[in-house]
């Protein structure tokens, strides 16, 4: 009995996916609940499971095709196995030729989403013991290729006999390489441009002394991640405390323009921008203003968890009415954040240096970081954008504050 295999339903912010990787090909023995393909959104690499145990039959829709939501992607042989299933084996071979003959007699058979791997980051197929079906290169033999190429020294990357291409490369080949956008890094790119030419956008800037937030990091950090169960106190939950508290001071800062209608927030969904190899995305965590630090700590954790492993779902992703992004990570000092519409505004922050400071008319060295809000002139006046940004500051600067309610 075959049983299709069915992309997932999507959310009414996804209007359709592309297939991604099949990690099953024509033949194989699968196992119920095992993954058999990855679908991609403009926001999330979705997962399809196995429905029922049995050998993988016919691929409808290969990959790199789009797909609607709830269309037939494949079909699954109840109850087969792939000892015995023979009549399934000449349309595994059939790829598995294809691909062979493409590449030369010599070359490895690998899957597509493999072959495609290993040529854009530089890795000879020869070189890649395959796990898969008969030696078949799969797309996670080369995802560790690629990994243990990064690991490993200068020196002993070099193959003794360094080929052709790299030799031509060497002597100044001026080489290029296409390849097709991600619909995740297409998506940001539209979005982008749409935020850019449909608001009137604005920076304002200031700088805040993180001496009082480090200095209350340092002393409770070790107690904290034992009360809590090993959730470690960052900066992070500190800036989303503070933006709540100032949000709920500031209503416009937290709504959003929804035709010729003003849309106020009562409650604060907080995106974080999480950096993950598909590119940065931003979670949302809901109700931020009800939430702890050991709370708030513990779902950013759980969201960059989750975006490494590519297991964000798109409800996870989808609303938000602030966010706060930090450049600091990765070294910047000082950037202008893009609203993500129909959000109003966004808070960028950066990397924390030691600078020298006017205190009380005597020069002492602080820990001072930039702050940048980027926000949407036609909702939030420069006035507002200003004090909302202060009120932040002096929020970090007395972390008493945030428990005093001042």
């Amino acid at each position: 009995m075959a049983i299709e295999i069915k992309a997932p339903t999507f959310p009414e912010s996804v209007a359709d996916g592309t297939v991604a990787t099949w990690h099953k090909q024509p033949g194989d023995a699968v196992k119920r609940d095992e993954l058999i393909v990855d679908i991609e959104t403009d926001k999330v690499v979705l997962e399809v499971l196995a429905t029922a145990d049995g050998v993988l039959g016919a691929i409808v829709k290969g990959e790199g095709d789009t797909v609607l939501s709830d269309e037939v992607l494949g079909s699954i042989v109840e109850g087969g196995a792939a000892a015995a299933a023979p009549a399934a084996a000449p349309a595994a071979a059939a790829p598995a030729a294809a691909a062979a003959a493409d590449a030369g007699e010599d070359d490895p058979v690998a899957a597509p989403a493999a072959r495609k791997l290993a040529e854009e980051n530089g890795i000879d197929l020869a070189t890649v013991a395959g796990t898969g079906k008969g030696g078949r290169v799969t797309k996670e033999d080369v995802v560790a290729a690629v990994a243990n190429k990064k690991a490993a020294p200068a020196p002993a990357a070099k193959p003794a006999a360094a080929p052709a291409a790299a030799v031509v490369a060497a002597a100044g080949d001026r080489t290029e390489k296409r390849v097709p956008m991600t619909r995740l890094r297409a998506k940001i790119a539209e979005r982008l441009v749409e935020a850019q030419s449909s608001m009137a956008m604005l920076t304002t800037f200031n700088e805040v002394d993180m001496t009082e937030v480090m200095a209350l990091r340092s002393k409770y950090k070790d107690l904290f991640e034992k009360t809590h169960n090993g959730v470690r106190l960052g900066f992070m939950s500190f800036f989303v405390k503070a933006a709540t508290e100032a949000l709920k001071r500031f209503p416009a800062v937290n709504a959003s323009i929804d035709g010729n209608d003003i849309v106020y927030h009562g409650y604060a969904d907080v995106g974080v921008a999480v950096s993950s190899d598909r590119g940065l995305v931003v979670p949302v965590l809901r109700n931020a203003e009800s939430m702890s630090l050991a709370e708030i700590e513990n779902g950013i954790a759980t969201f960059g968890k989750k975006a490494r492993d590519g297991k964000l779902a798109i409800e996870e992703m989808t609303g938000g009415t602030f966010t706060i992004t930090n450049g600091g990570t990765f070294g910047s000092m000082m950037s202008t954040p893009i609203v993500n519409p129909p959000q109003a505004a966004i808070l960028g922050m950066h990397n924390i240096i030691q600078r020298p400071m006017a205190i009380n008319g005597q020069v002492v060295i602080r820990p001072m970081m930039y702050l940048a809000l980027s926000y949407d002139h036609r909702l939030i006046d420069g006035k507002e954008a200003v004090t909302f940004l202060v009120t932040i500051k002096n929020l970090l600067e007395d972390p008493s504050r945030l428990l005093l309610d001042i």
